[in-house]
């Protein structure tokens, strides 16, 4: 079964104290490129995650974005004691200088600059790793399930038109032997308007003939473009990825669609053509959606 490159995942993971948040999305990309974002103090997990990812998908543009969703998140409130007993010392001296009897409330040495200020929570690292795996973890695994239902779609798109090409295919083997008695025929009666009624030598008209069919046969295009198919059916039906592959028969097949309109000069040849490099472009533009 194949899948597609683009899709979203969530999931979180708790480990100790720590709890961690992680968003998965990728995109179309040839090749797996992983750009994550952590918060600062979580910095040194990114090579390790990075891995992870990896382990699991094999192409796409993925974005990561990890956070800290435990108590206060990443921040963590400090109390300054020192410096709350700076500030109370202080204002009792100020009452005592002016003789003032106010009482000296907690809220306004706690209100006081700098006595509580918010720093980076402490952290954990093998504590936040776990976490982040198990939140990571959980957000491949419906990143990969949405990838596998568009792939499942992308699929039965692809599978649908290889058979439409089997399909233009038998046609063409059909209609390429006919082509040649057509075009025996019409040279036959273009001779015959030329020589005005004297004879035809058969041997050379035969000879032109045979030149003919040799260079509009085209079983050898014919045989290599069911090959191809083939050969797409079975990484349709595989568990690999098959992105890569796909995309290099689609071309090949394109290569020899061409070759067959180069030799055609039938006019009913020629549209079943044109129809085959219809369905190839379609399927070119598909796979570049898989994985």
């Amino acid at each position: 079964m194949i899948r597609s490159m683009t899709g979203f995942g969530a999931g979180r993971g708790a480990s100790g104290g720590e709890e961690i948040a992680v968003e998965i999305r990728s995109v179309n990309h040839k090749f797996c490129e992983v750009k994550a974002r952590l918060p600062r103090e979580l910095a040194a997990l990114e090579p390790v995650l990075l891995r992870q990812v990896k382990d699991r998908l094999a192409r796409g543009g993925i974005d990561l974005a990890l956070r800290r969703t435990g108590p206060g998140g990443s921040m963590a409130p400090r109390v300054d004691g020192a410096l709350a007993e700076a500030y109370a010392r202080a204002y009792a001296e100020v009452q005592a200088r002016l003789g003032l009897h106010d009482p000296i409330r907690l809220a306004d040495i706690v209100a006081a600059e700098g006595v509580i200020r918010l720093d980076e929570r402490d952290t954990d690292l093998d504590t936040a790793r776990a976490a982040a795996e198990k939140a990571l973890g959980a957000a491949l695994e419906a990143l990969l399930a949405m990838r596998e239902r568009e792939g499942e779609a992308l699929g039965a798109d692809l599978e649908a038109r290889l058979a439409t090409v089997l399909s233009l295919v038998a046609q063409v083997e059909v209609l390429a032997p006919q082509a040649v008695e057509h075009h025996r025929t019409r040279l036959a009666e273009r001779v015959r308007e030329l020589t005005q009624g004297m004879a035809i030598d058969p041997g050379r008209l035969a000879q032109e003939v045979a030149l003919l069919a040799d260079r509009s046969d085209v079983a050898e295009e014919i045989t290599r473009l069911r090959s191809h198919v083939a050969q797409a059916r079975q990484l349709l039906a595989g568990k690999e990825p098959a992105g890569r592959k796909l995309d290099f028969l689609v071309q090949e097949m394109h290569r020899e669609v061409n070759t067959i309109g180069s030799k055609s000069q039938h006019a009913e040849l020629s549209g079943l053509v044109v129809s085959l490099k219809a369905e190839v472009e379609r399927m070119r533009e598909q796979v570049q959606n898989v994985e």
